[in-house]
C-alpha cells in the first residue's frame, strides 16, 4: 500500500509565490497526480448573493462562468485529467490543493442540518464540476442536492454509507448499479481528519496482474449489482438494516461485464459489497479482482481546501474508519456528482435531479 501524506509537502508549497505548472506524481507508480491552487481565490468574484439557492440555475450558471477564473495550472490539470481516456497507467484521480472554502462553522449534526457557512465552497465545487461536465443529484441521495455534505452521524456509524465512521467503506464504483451513474465524483474537504484516509485503486494499475482467462471472464456480462440501500424503498426486501446476506439482496441490474473498452486501458464497474458473479467462475474472477484492488490501493488524507476528483469509470474508491466525536469538529466533506451530458437521463430527471427508482 502506498500512503500519500501531503502535510509536509503542503507546508513547503505555501512558501512559494506565483503560479507554477501542475505538481504531479508519476501515475505509473500509483501516485495521485496533484496540482496546487496556491490559495488563488479569483473564482469568488462570481459568488452569487446569499439569497441565490445552491443548485439553482442561477447558481450553476455562475459556477460555469467562474471556470474562466480558475488558475492556469488548475485549469490545465483538469483538462489533462479529462483527456486521459484510453491512456494506460492513468491514475483515475486528481488532487487539487489549497482551494478557497470560505467561512466554515462547526460540522453539522447531519447532512441535511443547516450549516453555519457561506457558499464559497459550493461555488468552488460546482465550478470544477461544470468544467468537467454537468453536476447532478440523485433523488434518494440527500434529497437530490447537487452539493452534499458528507459527515459522520450517530445513526449511520456502522453502515456502508458515506455518513458512517466506525467501519471501512468497501471499494466501489459510485452508484455502480445505476443506468445514469456519474462519470466524475468530486470530494471537497472543509474539515479534515488525520486518521481518515480516502482509498483509491485504478483499474489501470491492476489490469496487467489479472490472468488472461480471468480477464476474459470479467469482460463478459456475468455480474449483477444491487442498489445501494438509500436508493431502495424502505419496505423493499433485503438489507434494510445493512446486514442481510448477498443471497437475500434484490439484485436489480441485468448481467453486465466488469471490464469494458480497450484491452490495455479498460474502464470498469465494480462494487466489493454489492456486486456478485452469476456463476462459480464469475464469482471466483470477482474475488480475484477484489484482492487485487485491496492490495494495489493508494491512500490520501484530505485536508481543508483539498479537492479530490475521481474518474468513476477508471478508479474505485473507499474510506478507512475514523473516530467520530459528534461535537462540531468532525470530518466534513462536500460531494458533487458529474455526468458528461444531461440528455441521456432526460426521461428520468427533474431539473438536475435524476429520479430513477429501484424496487
Amino acid at each position: 500500500m502506498t500512503v500519500l501524506d501531503h502535510r509536509p509537502q503542503r507546508a513547503h508549497d505555501r512558501e512559494r509565490h506565483g503560479r507554477t505548472g501542475p505538481m504531479t506524481g508519476d501515475a505509473s507508480d500509483g501516485a495521485v497526480p496533484m496540482v496546487d491552487n496556491e490559495g488563488d481565490e479569483a473564482v469568488i468574484a462570481l459568488l452569487p448573493p446569499p439569497d441565490v439557492e445552491v443548485g439553482s440555475p442561477a447558481f450553476v450558471r455562475a459556477a460555469a462562468r467562474a471556470g474562466r477564473l480558475l488558475g492556469e495550472s488548475v485549469h490545465d490539470a483538469l483538462c489533462d485529467f479529462a483527456d486521459q481516456v484510453g491512456e494506460a497507467g492513468a491514475s483515475g484521480a486528481l488532487l487539487v490543493r489549497d482551494l478557497p472554502i470560505g467561512r466554515v462553522g462547526p460540522t453539522p449534526r447531519s447532512p441535511r442540518h443547516p450549516a453555519d457557512k457561506d457558499h464559497v465552497s459550493e461555488l468552488v465545487l460546482l465550478t470544477v464540476a461544470r468544467r468537467l461536465g454537468q453536476p447532478v443529484g440523485y433523488a434518494p441521495e440527500h434529497g437530490g442536492q447537487i452539493v452534499q455534505n458528507l459527515l459522520p452521524t450517530a445513526d449511520d456509524i456502522g453502515r456502508q454509507t458515506s455518513t458512517s465512521s466506525a467501519v471501512d467503506l468497501e471499494f466501489h464504483t459510485e452508484t455502480a448499479f445505476h443506468p445514469h451513474k456519474p462519470r466524475y465524483l468530486l470530494l471537497l474537504c472543509l474539515r479534515g481528519e488525520a486518521t481518515a484516509r480516502t482509498l483509491l485503486t485504478s483499474i489501470r494499475q491492476v489490469v496487467d496482474r489479472i490472468p488472461p482467462a480471468t480477464r476474459q471472464v470479467l469482460r463478459e456480462p456475468r455480474f449483477r449489482t444491487s442498489a445501494d440501500e438509500s436508493f431502495r424503498r424502505l419496505d423493499a426486501p433485503g438489507r434494510p438494516d445493512g446486514g442481510a446476506s448477498a443471497a437475500a439482496r434484490p439484485w436489480i441490474s441485468d448481467p453486465v461485464p466488469v471490464l469494458s473498452g480497450d484491452v490495455d486501458a479498460p474502464t470498469f464497474t465494480f462494487d466489493a459489497d454489492l456486486m456478485m458473479g452469476i456463476d462459480r467462475q464469475a464469482a471466483d474472477a470477482l474475488e480475484h479482482l477484489r484482492e487485487l484492488v485491496r492490495d494495489a490501493h493508494v491512500a490520501v488524507t484530505l485536508e481543508s481546501g483539498d479537492l479530490l476528483v475521481v474518474d468513476n469509470a477508471v478508479a474505485v474508491h473507499g474510506r478507512s474508519s475514523f473516530p467520530a466525536r459528534f461535537d462540531g469538529t468532525d470530518r466534513w466533506l462536500q460531494r458533487s456528482f458529474v455526468v458528461p451530458d444531461l440528455a441521456p437521463s432526460a426521461g428520468e430527471r427533474d431539473g438536475r435531479v435524476i429520479t430513477t427508482r429501484f424496487a
